[in-house]
């Protein structure tokens, strides 16, 4: 059984891919929680590998927050750019993989809304989390052709599973207790992927690399989604508020700040649809990704 070096895999995404990856390999986590095998910050530190690994899935990041102070925007580099060079420091020591898996962003393109975005789109992200995955995509390329490593970059959209984190846990959360209404209908759509498809996705990828969008070919609305997680907890169906209350509301929370459920930015993002083309990963890795709708499990 190859031996996998999985980082950040005992976070959401470990949680929800870890079952299938035991399958297929010999996982050993890498960070800072007491679960993880090598307990090691890799935003400070360069880890002490003690043996050479085939593969290695690099999920470790920094990722939901809106950073207010530079010391919480240098955070993101630090995390996600410099973490990923004292990772390849480790690794060079053990001697490199075969392959090495990324877990970068589509926020990488910087769109607020758009169709079917493909990978050829430039990588205009400028906020601090879409910069630093910009930069570690960039020193992997170039560290994986110096070394001869076969490395594969997945940019995922919002991603579903069990506890899921961001604009999806907020969304749980808010049916849970009540409070969430869809704006117009709900009909804005956004792409998304069940997080397990991680996984799924690993055998193929390891094989031939490249850069991929990776979500659900079935490109659900707010409203689907939110209809799913009410019929799920037994809650009933979200309530719709046409557009123009939604603004009056807004309106309401660019004067109360952050703490606000609802400001203009946040209108316009459930507002507008957003959605990856996954044609690549589907075409050249020969992979169907789960249906949401019908997978996501809270």
């Amino acid at each position: 059984m190859e031996k996998l070096l999985f980082t950040g895999g005992t976070g959401f995404l470990g949680k929800n891919v870890r079952p299938i990856l035991d399958k297929m390999y010999e996982v050993t986590t890498c960070g800072i929680t007491s679960d993880d095998t090598i307990k090691v910050n890799l935003a400070k530190e360069i880890p002490e590998l003690e043996q050479h690994y085939d593969v290695v899935l690099h999920a470790c990041g920094k990722a939901h927050v809106v950073p207010k102070t530079e010391v919480e925007k240098q955070a993101f580099f630090d995390v996600n750019y410099t973490g990923t060079v004292h990772l390849c420091n480790a690794l060079e020591k053990v001697g490199a993989p075969n392959a090495l898996v990324f877990i970068s962003t589509v926020a990488v393109y910087g769109c607020e809304f758009g169709e079917l975005i493909t990978e050829e789109h430039l990588l205009k992200g400028d906020t601090p989390y879409a910069k630093s995955k910009i930069q570690a995509e960039k020193y992997l390329t170039e560290w994986c052709k110096k070394y001869n490593v076969v490395l594969g970059i997945l940019r995922p959209s919002l991603l579903a599973g069990k506890d899921a984190p961001g604009n999806l846990g907020a969304m749980v959360d808010g049916v849970k207790r009540g409070f969430y209404m869809n704006i117009a209908g709900g009909k804005a759509v956004k792409s998304i992927l069940m997080a397990e498809d991680i996984a799924r996705i690993m055998p193929a990828l390891i094989k031939k690399g490249g850069v991929y969008n990776v979500c659900d070919t079935f490109q659900p609305t707010f409203g689907q989604i939110s209809e799913s997680v009410a019929n799920q907890l037994g809650k009933s169906k979200p309530i719709s508020i046409p557009i123009w209350m939604a603004k009056c509301m807004a309106l309401v929370g660019d004067l109360l700040g952050e703490k606000a459920p609802i400001n203009s930015y946040k209108l316009e993002k459930m507002t507008r649809s957003l959605t990856f083309s996954n044609e690549k990963a589907r075409k050249e890795l020969d992979w169907e990704p789960l249906d949401v709708l019908t997978n996501y499990k809270i």
